[in-house]
């Protein structure tokens, strides 16, 4: 009776956290994002000059929205059939990640308050699913969606990461996470324009990855994001009753997505 029950409850919270077309589960996933964003917020804030009681504040929330990440990375763990494979995949990686700094934060070194950097990059379980909480079910706004989220996850990862490790040495040029943020899109666009510039090993390191990443992924990215518009210029828009996709090759019969029958009658 008690397996019984376990397995039901498991059934539940699989169907709660993974069906993000049923409006309760939407609002689920929706508050996991919004705290993923609060939460990244907060470290942004922080790298300015601000009252003592405005940073109790934060922290406070913080270690609130870290108390929730830590409820959930065991609940799905909890979930999961085969827990020792679970924790080695990648999104328990990134969420494993994302709680680390906070529960050994008293280990204060960089390495700690670099990672938290990373938790920005828990929201790519979310933009990989088919609908965007049921909001955004076009396939094409869809690609759009992940491809600007990539852009902007690694140029916010790398100005954290940057910030955390040359602000204490160089905090003339990194004075918060704006000069950071400007720095990392200068170097990874490879416009160098040298008026920031840092001084440390690790800095140094980061800096050729960022160039790197400029010369590789982000031209990749941006070459999807114009193939697609290029795609979407030459199709028309005819809308697919069952799925709800928008746009099809002029001579379509049949939805490219779900394989319905489509109207040639074009949605005005």
């Amino acid at each position: 009776m008690v397996n019984l029950a376990m397995s039901l409850n498991k059934d539940r919270f699989t169907f709660l956290i993974e069906n993000l077309d049923i409006q309760k589960n939407q609002a689920v996933n929706l508050s996991i994002v919004f705290l993923v964003i609060i939460s990244s917020g907060i470290f942004v804030i922080q790298t300015y000059s601000i009252p003592a009681n405005i940073e109790f504040i934060l922290g406070i929330i913080n270690t609130n929205i870290l108390i929730c990440f830590a409820i959930e990375y065991l609940l799905r763990l909890w979930n999961q059939e085969n827990k020792f494979k679970y924790i080695f995949s990648f999104y328990a990686i990134i969420d494993l990640i994302a709680i680390l700094p906070g529960f050994i934060g008293i280990i204060d070194t960089s390495f700690i308050r670099i990672l938290r950097w990373f938790r920005i990059l828990r929201l790519i379980r979310f933009i990989e699913k088919k609908s965007l909480f049921g909001i955004i079910n076009n396939e094409d706004l869809l690609i759009f969606v992940r491809i600007l989220f990539t852009l902007f996850a690694i140029i916010f990862v790398y100005s954290g990461l940057i910030y955390q490790v040359e602000h204490s040495v160089n905090p003339e040029d990194f004075r918060n996470f704006l000069d950071a943020f400007y720095f990392s899109i200068v170097t990874m666009t490879t416009v160098g324009f040298g008026d920031v510039t840092p001084i440390s090993s690790s800095g140094r390191l980061l800096t050729v990855l960022m160039i790197l990443t400029g010369i590789t992924l982000i031209p990749w990215q941006i070459g999807d994001l114009v193939k697609r518009l290029i795609e979407i210029s030459n199709k028309v828009k005819i809308l697919c009753y069952n799925c709800g996709l928008a746009f099809h090759e002029p001579d379509a019969d049949f939805c490219k997505k779900c394989g319905e029958k489509l109207q040639k009658v074009p949605n005005k």
